[in-house]
């Protein structure tokens, strides 16, 4: 799975990277988390896009969202079958916009955060589907979902899922709904060559969302477990709306 990103490179490099005629102006994040507004890119008529949108997808046919999980990731293996990924996967694909992503190794009661990232340390396109959501009052929201898959053999020592991160080709054919089947884009839901990213121990202080700096980023020297809080808030666990509103920590 995929709890918790960063985007700390300078807006300029993800936008000769990917190619959008926004000029967005974006500060360095170390800890993106579930329900705060995240970068990603979309395709429209050939052309791509620069947008914010809410971490944690909402299909269209949500009645009411406090009934709705929190979806921060999608499941590779079911895009095709389940009913709240069908209708995005066909036309309503976007990379997140990233350098780097956290995931935890579980040892026993306690875990130790590691850091992945491309091992030339350039932009990490996730695979991910969006959504906008309409409420009853008629208000929209822009949501996203990250895209899993089975863990490489790199992820696979503390985890057994990750993101699905795209190849420069692959980043063209996931964002052209037009062109592209949607059967070609699921062939893309795999996990990345080994070669591509590197892995190391960090601060436990990024178990902590109010922690955003570089020191989260400073590789340690061995893995630094901590106990979970008993009363730590799951990812499947709604937030308050006032935590929801897009563009708030942009």
């Amino acid at each position: 799975m995929c709890g918790r990103f960063s985007l700390t490179l300078s807006p300029e490099v993800f936008r000769a990277a990917f190619g959008y005629p926004e000029q967005p102006n974006f500060p360095p994040r170390y800890n993106i988390a579930p329900t705060q507004p995240v970068a990603i890119v979309t395709e429209r008529e050939g052309e791509r896009h620069f947008g914010l949108v809410r971490w944690g997808f909402l299909p269209g046919w949500v009645k009411d969202p406090k009934d709705f999980p929190l979806v921060i990731n999608a499941r590779g293996e079911t895009l095709d079958s389940k009913a709240t990924f069908k209708a995005a996967l066909r036309r309503r694909r976007c990379v997140f916009l990233a350098d780097g992503f956290y995931e935890w190794q579980r040892r026993g009661r306690e875990k130790a955060p590691f850091l992945i990232r491309m091992r030339d340390e350039g932009p990490m396109p996730l695979a991910g589907l969006w959504e906008t959501y309409t409420d009853r009052s008629g208000s929209e929201i822009d949501t996203a979902a990250i895209v899993t898959t089975d863990a490489n053999g790199v992820l696979a020592a503390v985890h057994d899922r990750m993101p699905v991160i795209l190849s420069r080709e692959g980043v063209g054919a996931w964002l052209d709904v037009a062109a592209a089947d949607h059967k070609d884009a699921l062939g893309l839901v795999r996990p990345c060559p080994e070669d591509w990213l590197t892995m190391v121990p960090v601060s436990s202080r990024v178990n902590k969302v109010a922690n955003d700096d570089p020191d989260l980023q400073t590789p340690l020297a061995a893995p630094e477990a901590r106990p979970e809080p008993p009363a730590a808030r799951k990812a499947d666990t709604p937030r308050s709306s006032d935590e929801d509103e897009q563009g708030r920590l942009f």
